[in-house]
């Protein structure tokens, strides 16, 4: 009950005692004049003392109880006002300076608050935060870039291997507080912290994704250029001086008609033949440093497909692969360098052809809404082994395979600026190599 309403309920309670008394003293149950006087005097002294009691003590718990409401609604900015009394105002002052201090520490904390939230919105650093039962209560603009995702509420509520990229289902097998360096199927090469903060008193799982496929590319790239043009320049001089006198010494054997040196001069000529061999090798190697930038122009993606056409067949009959086509039926306008765009469709055709063999299907499909391109193999497919080697430099699955085909690819795609990745199915057990090109 408040103070107020018991202060009311007293002096309700003098004034019917107060009221009784004369009623008695009318009834002439009182008979003493005096008595008359003494109830008056007493009814005022009453009234006086309520008074005293309303000022002294009910208005400081009035004030005191008005406090604590403003605490219950959480109003920081109300302050309570001085009731002239000694006590209750030190009570008061040091009510008021609380509420300051309370509102000044809530503020800080929303500033800074809103501070963590900028920084985390625009940070190139991806941000999942997750519950004690995996599923995703935050994530930050870039985690949902990084998962393939068009907005926070495809991630939100879900678990890592609910969501259909490769990057969360790699990310679920990470064991809670370890940091690896994932490699995928895209090329793409992550650095994803799986830790914890704590939280009244729980610990509260979160994931940083940090993408370092530039650097490391850019590393990788600058370290084995050094190494060809060092390799490429040694063997190619040494080359073309050892052709040139292999050639000397066959033509003076064969001008020479002898019959017994026609084995040596063949010899020669096959020895010229593999340093013919060996030049045209390194240079296929000094050849992926050299990419040039892509020019980019407005280009139609099923027209450049039908050009390729008659070369894509001719590679496929020579080793019995039936070429498919399944284009879409508008045209797909892009922004596409045709020449170096049709050199990466022709190596991606390349190694479905050698991966099938003999035999087999290649199917390319497109779309219009959103563009995208895709090489699909009925192949013996892509080990987990192979999958997390792939884009690798000098890293190949085949017996003669240098390694420098998918790091071409993956260049050329880079420059238009393209999505891709290239997976084994693990339900029709189908091959695909998929690029999504910008809207």
């Amino acid at each position: 009950m408040r103070i107020s309403w018991l202060f009311f309920l007293i002096a309700v309670l003098v004034a019917c005692i107060v009221t009784v008394a004369c009623n008695l003293w009318n009834m002439g149950w009182v008979t003493p004049p005096a008595d008359r006087y003494i109830v008056g005097i007493g009814g005022l002294v009453t009234i006086v003392l309520l008074a005293v009691l309303y000022y002294k003590a009910v208005r400081p718990f009035h004030a005191l109880s008005n406090g604590v409401d403003l605490l219950r609604a959480q109003d920081f900015s109300s302050r309570l006002s001085k009731v002239n009394s000694a006590e209750a105002d030190e009570i008061v002052d040091m009510f008021n300076s609380m509420m300051s201090q309370l509102k000044s520490e809530r503020l800080r904390l929303r500033e800074q608050n809103h501070f963590f939230d900028l920084v985390i919105s625009v940070s190139p650093m991806g941000i999942v935060i997750l519950d004690t039962y995996g599923r995703i209560t935050m994530a930050n603009p870039s985690a949902v870039s990084f998962f393939g995702c068009d907005s926070v509420s495809d991630v939100v509520g879900h678990s890592l291997d609910e969501i259909g990229s490769a990057l969360p289902k790699a990310i679920a097998k990470i064991r809670q507080n370890d940091i690896e360096t994932l490699r995928l199927s895209d090329s793409m090469i992550y650095r994803c912290s799986r830790l914890s903060f704590m939280d009244n008193g729980f610990a509260h799982p979160f994931v940083l994704i940090e993408r370092m496929t530039d650097e490391v590319v850019k590393a990788e790239k600058k370290a084995y250029e050094k190494v060809v043009r060092m390799i490429a320049h040694e063997v190619n001089n040494s080359m073309a001086g050892v052709n040139s006198t292999l050639d000397t010494a066959s033509t003076i054997i064969e001008e020479s008609g002898s019959a017994e040196l026609a084995d040596v001069a063949q010899v020669l000529r096959v020895c010229q033949e593999r340093c013919v061999a060996m030049s045209r090798f390194i240079t296929a190697f000094a050849n992926v440093v050299k990419i040039p930038e892509a020019n980019l122009v407005d280009g139609e993606l099923n027209g450049l497909v039908m050009v390729c056409r008659g070369f894509m067949e001719s590679m496929c009959n020579k080793q019995n692969v039936e070429l498919r086509l399944t284009l879409s039926d508008s045209d797909i306008e892009v922004k596409i360098d045709e020449v170096l765009f049709e050199q990466a469709l022709l190596n991606i055709l390349k190694n479905s052809i050698e991966s099938i063999g003999r035999g087999g299907v290649v199917e390319i499909v497109t779309t219009q809404n959103p563009p995208t391109l895709t090489v699909i193999d009925n192949g013996p497919g892509i080990s987990e082994e192979v999958r997390q080697r792939l884009f690798t430099p000098f890293y190949s699955s085949k017996p003669q395979g240098q390694g420098l085909g998918l790091i071409f690819i993956s260049d050329v795609l880079t420059k238009h600026n393209c999505r891709f990745s290239l997976t084994t199915s693990a339900d029709d057990g189908l091959t695909r190599f998929f690029i999504a090109f910008p809207k």
